[in-house]
């Protein structure tokens, strides 16, 4: 019986030191209580973007920051490139849980949140860093707060740059894109407004674009600087029209599941981190926008400016209306018009 007894204790006692032994790796695995504080965790980041690109950039700054604020606690795995899947899979992958974190475009977020859209209303920020300033409005705010809904944490956005026209001739006009057939990215607000405007919108994926461009099936590409570059549509279409119509917002987001399970005191070093990450991925987009600019100028494309605005403008409105049927969207034109 003594025997047994002994064996008996010494297994309990075995159980007990394994269970405070190991640290966490992956999100949600950790909890709130006291004794977890100072857990070490190995989260997941996924997004669809090359070397190149400002999400890539971010993720890194965020990698090495989150290290640096957690002593080394935290640390990140960055899956580049779709290697998740495409930004629809890693979506549902956050929302699940199954994956931490995620940069993800903006027309993505917009499929899966309605108010996200309101950051898509044409013409409503003249530049990129009034783009950055409405990001802290309430309106903006409460965006990010819709996306518990779907059990995902809004930490914000910076942006990949303002979107423009590349053709082969330049425009200048509202009747100067009547017919026109041009690429826009999967997104109802973008088909709203060319189609508004009497052009010919064609949403597309992105592999496709140049050759569609090069045999005529498109006449322009609705792009932002970096992948005019990237994609090389230069080549294809020549002339660079400055319309400035959309910001093209990336948005920041984690797995509620995931983050829930964590302490106060992790879950604030977390949130702090992405904010003051995000807030140099701004500068960043702000200061590549520039030199993507003169990029194409040094490769020759014929940068166009259209000298009176106006008319866009005006017919931006009918895009306003149709959908401040949301409220969040209805106040974040309010604000920034």
């Amino acid at each position: 019986m003594k025997k047994w007894f002994c064996m008996l204790v010494l297994g309990a006692l075995a159980v007990v030191l394994a269970a405070c032994g190991g640290d966490s790796t992956g999100g949600g695995s950790g909890d709130t209580s006291d004794a977890d504080k100072g857990q070490a965790y190995t989260f997941k980041l996924g997004h669809e973007a090359a070397d190149s690109h400002i999400k890539f950039k971010v993720a890194e700054k965020f990698a090495e920051e989150l290290e640096k604020n957690s002593d080394g606690r935290m640390k990140v795995n960055i899956y580049p490139a779709n290697q998740l899947g495409k930004e629809a899979d890693m979506q549902q992958q956050v929302e699940s849980g199954t994956l931490d974190f995620a940069i993800l475009s903006n027309g993505t977020m917009s499929s899966i949140s309605e108010s996200i859209n309101g950051w898509f209303m044409p013409y409503l920020f003249e530049d990129l860093e009034a783009a950055a300033k409405a990001s802290s409005s309430e309106p903006a705010k409460q965006m990010m707060t819709d996306l518990e809904d779907k059990s995902m944490i809004g930490y914000g956005v910076f942006f990949a740059g303002q979107r423009h026209i590349i053709a082969s001739k330049g425009l200048q006009s509202v009747a100067d894109l009547k017919g026109l057939k041009i690429r826009i990215p999967g997104s109802p607000v973008f088909e709203s407004y060319y189609k508004a405007l009497g052009a010919g919108p064609a949403s597309m994926p992105l592999p496709e674009v140049y050759t569609s461009l090069s045999t005529g099936v498109i006449d322009a590409v609705d792009t932002d600087l970096d992948a005019a570059v990237s994609q090389k549509f230069y080549e294809a279409a020549e002339v660079l029209t400055l319309t400035g119509h959309i910001v093209f917002p990336e948005v920041v987001i984690g797995s509620k599941n995931v983050i829930d399970g964590l302490s106060e005191e992790d879950r604030q070093i977390i949130a702090d981190t992405w904010q003051s990450v995000i807030d140099w991925g701004v500068q960043e987009g702000i200061a590549k926008n520039d030199a993507l600019l003169q990029e194409l100028k040094d490769l020759g494309v014929t940068v166009n400016e259209i000298s009176d605005l106006t008319a866009f403008k005006e017919v931006s409105k009918s895009v306003y209306e149709q959908y401040s049927s949301n409220d969040t969207i209805k106040a974040f034109i309010e604000a920034n018009q």
